[in-house]
């Protein structure tokens, strides 16, 4: 690092015992991967880290690691949820009492890395593991009854959708990249991620960019309204005809898409927010999704802590007004998201063409190698047309893709329903 940068980090790292420089923890490592180019961002090791679990630190360690990427390192980590409130003092800060979820990672963790490893296509593995069986955090009536609760936000008008949430547990044992290599070929999309940090391993499959920023562009694809595949070529047709022609989860689109240009809107040139795609289609193994895409031009001195205050968390996983729903969302799911419907991804020297690129969390496990415990979450956006059993069934499609893992318990997973 240069004397300046090294400056910044010896600030921020005073009094902050748990972040560290120096030798990486052993096994600590990440890759990020495109499945349906078949390229990947592999960092195999890590130079130091920046991470926190205190709200009032988010910003700082997200500081730390704009500043360290301008320098020209590369940086890789994940943001949680619950970091929102350290970088917008108007969304809720979760109560330490709040339920477990995940809460054993830092709200922030990234490695800061030499340029990474261009790595081909993921190759499945034959390593051994077992994932299951899968147990849902609420039962079907409990969850009848927090639908019912949001519901009640919405005839109240404090908000008008909602991103409700749920998890799945289960033991785990074996080789965690292996369970990855699994479940990301079971979605094949563009966003996956693996990070290996000491006993914690994240792997998420999911389908949805949160943004990308390339040149001068500051790109987004929210993805809302979900659709079961077919069992036939024509039951397939019909369910995207049905999905694309239902107005409620048109609507789901495109009220977040409204949402994402007023984010985008806080860090961009005037006039230059555009939607460049509405309600588009795509294919995934076991579900339709509809995605659209916003993009916008940033403001001169633009940097990745003013993008994440503008945009964090993605509007697609909280719902709209971001800020109302997200206590709502406090209030009904009582316990942490974690790593879940955060961000996952890598950030760039200014001199690359692509800048930086973060995953919405979604489609994501948490495996905690120390209990020998994995979750996995799913939600739905709720709005005032929609129904309790078709959203949970929504919520089954969505994770069909762990009935896909080997080992996964395939009869339990059937049988929560």
């Amino acid at each position: 690092m240069t004397g300046s940068v090294a400056h910044i980090a010896q600030r921020h790292l005073e009094g902050m015992d748990h972040r560290r420089q120096g030798p990486p923890f052993r096994h600590t490592w990440g890759r990020l991967d495109d499945l349906v180019s078949g390229t990947a961002h592999v960092f195999p090791r890590f130079q130091h880290h920046v991470s926190t679990h205190r709200t009032d630190e988010v910003a700082d360690a997200l500081q730390y690691v704009e500043d360290a990427t301008r320098d020209g390192e590369w940086a890789f980590g994940f943001v949680s949820y619950e970091a929102a409130a350290g970088l917008d003092s108007a969304l809720p800060a979760v109560p330490a009492d709040a339920g477990r979820g995940d809460s054993a990672l830092p709200l922030v963790w990234f490695g800061l890395a030499p340029p990474p490893l261009r790595s081909t296509e993921l190759v499945a593995r034959r390593s051994a593991y077992r994932a299951g069986p899968w147990s849902h955090h609420w039962t079907r009536s409990a969850y009848g009854s927090a639908f019912d609760r949001v519901k009640d936000t919405i005839a109240a008008g404090r908000t008008y959708q909602c991103n409700l949430t749920t998890t799945l547990t289960a033991p785990f044992a074996g080789d965690p990249l292996s369970f990855y290599a699994d479940l990301a070929h079971a979605q094949e999309s563009r966003y996956c991620a693996y990070l290996e940090i000491d006993n914690h391993v994240i792997a998420s499959a999911s389908p949805e960019l949160f943004f990308e920023w390339v040149g001068n562009t500051l790109r987004t694809k929210p993805m809302k309204g979900t659709a079961p595949r077919g069992s036939s070529a024509a039951h397939d047709r019909t369910l995207l005809r049905e999905l694309l022609d239902s107005p409620k989860e048109r609507a789901e689109n495109i009220i977040i898409v409204d949402l994402l240009r007023n984010d985008l809107a806080k860090v961009a040139a005037v006039g230059s927010v555009r939607v460049a795609a509405l309600l588009t289609p795509e294919a995934y193994p076991t579900v339709w999704q509809l995605t659209s895409e916003v993009t916008a031009e940033p403001l001169p001195e633009t940097g990745l802590v003013a993008v994440l205050r503008a945009m964090f968390p993605c509007g697609s996983v909280t719902g709209a007004p971001k800020a109302e729903t997200m206590h709502i969302i406090q209030e009904v799911e009582a316990r942490r998201r974690g790593i879940y419907c955060g961000a996952i991804g890598w950030v760039a020297p200014p001199s690359e063409t692509v800048r930086a690129r973060f995953n919405v969390a979604i489609r994501t496990a948490h495996i905690d190698l120390s209990y020998g415990t994995c979750q996995y979450g799913v939600g739905s956006g709720i709005t005032w047309s929609s129904e309790a059993v078709a959203e949970w069934a929504e919520l089954r499609a969505k994770h069909q893709i762990l009935a896909n893992t080997r080992w996964a318990g395939h009869q339990q997973l059937a049988g929560q329903h």
